[in-house]
């Protein structure tokens, strides 16, 4: 149960915890430099392995960043004891995040049939975009595939959420191994991860990316499909959410306002926003790709990246049935006043 409405510092907002990882775009919101009408946000700042766990398992927090992929499998389950808002603080193309052996004659994505290819977790968001873009674009058969569930660098790792693949992928869990040790070792030929495993980092030769030149074919993906993968998606405790739905709305709000003050600091030319050079131009040549959005949130104009995941997730057994991606925001955010 949540507690009444607390007023804070006599303003009579209502105080929420908020658990987020550390990235430019989510800042103003953390910082209060943004703020929530009518909400007073306590900011709790983590690493995102420890707050997808720690949001599954115990629901620590009243606002939280959380996996994709473990919100979509439970909202197809009907068990989802959160609600999204279509705010997005990750997305990344997968292109980069597949891995091979090279002394395995692995040229193209067709390659991978009939191998032993390593994974994180089946329901991992970058695994998911990974292997359906293999499927639709390149014509993987991953039914061929002989998939292997571990660790990336640390033994002992789970999925999170309950799947049913049974005589449909073949998935062997090892909690006793690594990704890594088993693609130095040659128990496995290639791997899924979105973190990078040691030895590619540490650049062992048996380690290559199967996409040396990921940026051109991610580029050639969002124009085939225009899909910008969406990794995280923020989240609202169901119960909170219910008792008061007008959060939904305001926090969208705040953190739209966020987003759009860090991109305006990043296409800032007069004073650099990031630590890398010509930062502000990197900007203005992604808008020439993505249009003037660089980071849409919203249900309107990332149809075409959530219709996929969906589809993907559906398709790879991740979710027992097809979400629409309607159902998976609060109603509250699905369209706006108009003057």
């Amino acid at each position: 149960m949540i507690s009444p409405l607390v007023e804070a510092s006599g303003t009579g907002r209502l105080n929420l915890t908020m658990a987020v990882t550390d990235c430019d775009h989510l800042r103003d919101v953390v910082s209060g430099v943004v703020r929530p009408d009518g909400i007073l946000l306590t900011p709790i700042v983590l690493p995102v392995e420890e707050i997808f766990f720690r949001l599954i398992k115990n629901l620590e927090w009243h606002v939280s960043e959380m996996s994709f992929a473990k919100y979509l499998a439970l909202t197809a389950a009907g068990t989802a004891p959160m609600v999204a808002i279509p705010v997005f603080p990750s997305r990344v193309f997968r292109h980069s995040a597949i891995y091979i052996r090279t002394d395995r004659g692995i040229a193209t994505p067709k390659d991978l049939e009939g191998r032993r290819v390593g994974i994180p977790e089946w329901a991992q968001t970058a695994g998911i975009y990974a292997r359906g873009f293999l499927e639709e674009q390149y014509g993987v058969d991953l039914r061929s595939i002989s998939w292997v569930q571990a660790g990336v660098n640390q033994p002992g790792r789970e999925e999170k959420v309950a799947l049913n693949l049974e005589g449909l992928f073949n998935v062997t869990a090892r909690a006793d191994t690594t990704l890594d040790r088993m693609l130095l070792s040659g128990e496995i030929d290639a791997a899924i991860s979105a973190r990078e495993l040691n030895g590619f980092s540490k650049r062992d030769p048996l380690i290559a990316r199967m996409f040396p030149k990921f940026r051109e074919q991610e580029a050639v993906y969002y124009k085939e499909t225009s899909v910008f993968p969406i990794m995280h998606v923020v989240v609202l405790r169901r119960d909170v959410y219910e008792a008061y739905p007008w959060i939904a709305m305001n926090l969208f709000k705040a953190f739209e306002q966020a987003k759009d003050r860090s991109i305006a600091r990043m296409r800032d030319i007069t004073a650099a926003g990031l630590p890398l050079p010509w930062s502000a131009a990197i900007c203005d040549e992604v808008a020439e790709i993505f249009g003037g959005d660089l980071w849409p949130y919203g249900l309107a104009p990332n149809r075409p990246t959530l219709d996929a995941f969906c589809r993907y997730g559906f398709n790879q057994r991740a979710t027992g049935r097809l979400v629409e991606a309607k159902e998976l925001f609060a109603k509250e955010t699905l369209a706006s006043y108009k003057v």
